[in-house]
C-alpha cells in the first residue's frame, strides 16, 4: 500500500498528480504551516506574455495551519481567476470540456482556502482519469507533532507499507525511522514531459490545467511519460 503526502495546493503542477496517481493512498496535510506566497494560495498558468501568477488572497496569522486559513472575500480574485482562464486558454482544443466546472466553482462562496484546494485537485483527478485513490484530510487524523512521526503515524492508519516521499523529503525527516518501522520511503524524481501548447516557446512547471486545456483525454498518458 503506497502512501504520499502533501499540502493542499491551489491549481498544482504536473508532478503532484503524478504523486496521486502513483499512490493508493493520497492524504492532504492540512495540519501544518501556511507559507503564503508559496504554492499553497497561487500558482502558474501560460499567457500569450509568459506565464502569470493566478493569487487567492487570505488571510491568516504567523504559525497558523493551512487548515485555518480563510480566503480574503473582499477581494473580486475569483472572477479575475475565470477570466483569465477564459482570455487564456478559450483557442485550445479541450477548453469546452472543462470550463464550467471552474466556472461553477468560482461562482461559489469559499470561506477556508483548503476547502477550494482539495475541491480542484479531486476535480482533475477524476478528469485526469485517476479514479482508484482514497483522499484524506491530515487534520481528521490523531498523529504525533514530529514531523517525522507525522509521517509515519499516517502511514500506519492507513495500512501504508511504502511512503512515497517528494524528492527533498530526506532533508528533513528521519528515514532510519520509516526503517524501523517497516515502511519502506521511495523518492519521486518527476521528469516534466513537453506537450503542446499555445503561444510560443514550451513553458514547464506551470498548473495543470494547462495541460488539461491543451491535451484533454491524452493528459493522463502525457502526464505519466515524466515519471
Amino acid at each position: 500500500m503506497i502512501v504520499s503526502i502533501h499540502q493542499p495546493q491551489y491549481l498544482p503542477w504536473l508532478g503532484y498528480f503524478d504523486k496521486i496517481d502513483r499512490s493508493d493512498v493520497f492524504v492532504f496535510l492540512d495540519n501544518v504551516q501556511f507559507k503564503k506566497n508559496e504554492w499553497q494560495n497561487r500558482n502558474k498558468i501560460k499567457t500569450v506574455e509568459g506565464w502569470q501568477w493566478l493569487s487567492v488572497p487570505v488571510i491568516h496569522r504567523f504559525t497558523q495551519k493551512i487548515c485555518e486559513v480563510e480566503i480574503n472575500s473582499t477581494v473580486q480574485w475569483a472572477r479575475k481567476h475565470l477570466n483569465a482562464l477564459v482570455t487564456n486558454y478559450s483557442k485550445t482544443p479541450f477548453f469546452k470540456e472543462y470550463i464550467d466546472f471552474f466556472e461553477q466553482t468560482y461562482a461559489k462562496d469559499w470561506y477556508y482556502l483548503v476547502d477550494i484546494n482539495i475541491h480542484i485537485i479531486k476535480y482533475i483527478a477524476e478528469a485526469l482519469g485517476i479514479l482508484n485513490q482514497k483522499f484524506i484530510k491530515a487534520s481528521e487524523l490523531d498523529t504525533r507533532e514530529e514531523p517525522t512521526e507525522r509521517l509515519i503515524d499516517i502511514c500506519r492508519q492507513h495500512g501504508g507499507d511504502v511512503y512515497l516521499s517528494g524528492k527533498d523529503g530526506a532533508k528533513y525527516m528521519n528515514t532510519e525511522k520509516f526503517k524501523e518501522e517497516g515502511i519502506e520511503v521511495i523518492f519521486q524524481d518527476y521528469k516534466h514531459p513537453q506537450y503542446t501548447q499555445l503561444f510560443g516557446n514550451f513553458e514547464p512547471n506551470i498548473s495543470i490545467i494547462d495541460l488539461l486545456f491543451n491535451c484533454g483525454p491524452e493528459s493522463l498518458s502525457i502526464l505519466r511519460k515524466g515519471e
